[in-house]
């Protein structure tokens, strides 16, 4: 009897490429097909999911929390259960101008007495980053407490650091080996 020749090694390569996708790729895919098929309503330059209601499709907007979302329905007289995809475009411009303009207390606000202007005001999207960044420089220019935290990159609100907050440090209770 005649052995069997071993086959070369192209071939065996040829037979897995041919096999069937992995279930990762699988998943994958039909995860970059829902997005791909999903709308996207653009609102104060954010795109929010329209599959979202809009008590939770609001949040997606930086600067915007529940309770913002909440009275943005609330005043506006909008169904929070209602679909983002589902908004007119009188209404999402009707929202685009109450955030604009908030008229709500200024205890719901997120820049109270500004430093600056001494005014009450809500920032959103990159306005609320920058701000953000001028006070972080602020308190570093003027070497406070916390503005010493952040430039050496420890916890600024009193957390403690012995187990945690470990950024490049070597790892290991003991010394190195010799």
């Amino acid at each position: 009897m005649a052995e069997p020749k071993p086959q070369p090694k192209e071939q065996k390569q040829d037979k897995k490429a041919v096999e069937k996708p992995s279930k990762e790729k699988t998943e994958k895919d039909k995860r970059e097909a829902q997005l791909s098929n999903e709308v996207l309503v653009r609102i104060l330059g954010y795109d929010v999911p329209g599959s979202r209601n809009l008590y939770t499709g609001l949040i997606r907007i930086k600067g915007v929390s529940w309770s913002i979302s909440n009275a943005v329905c609330l005043k506006l007289g909008l169904d929070r259960a209602k679909k983002i995809m589902d908004l007119t475009k009188p209404e999402i411009q009707q929202i685009e101008t109450f955030l604009k303009n908030m008229n709500v207390p200024d205890y719901m606000k997120n820049r109270r007495t500004d430093i600056e202007e001494g005014k009450t005001a809500h920032l959103l999207g990159t306005d609320l980053d920058i701000s953000k960044d001028f006070d972080i420089k602020r308190l570093r220019k003027i070497k406070a407490y916390r503005g010493v935290r952040h430039a050496t990159g420890q916890p600024v609100r009193g957390q403690r650091t012995k187990s945690h907050f470990r950024k490049n440090k070597v790892a290991g209770v003991g010394g190195r080996k010799k």
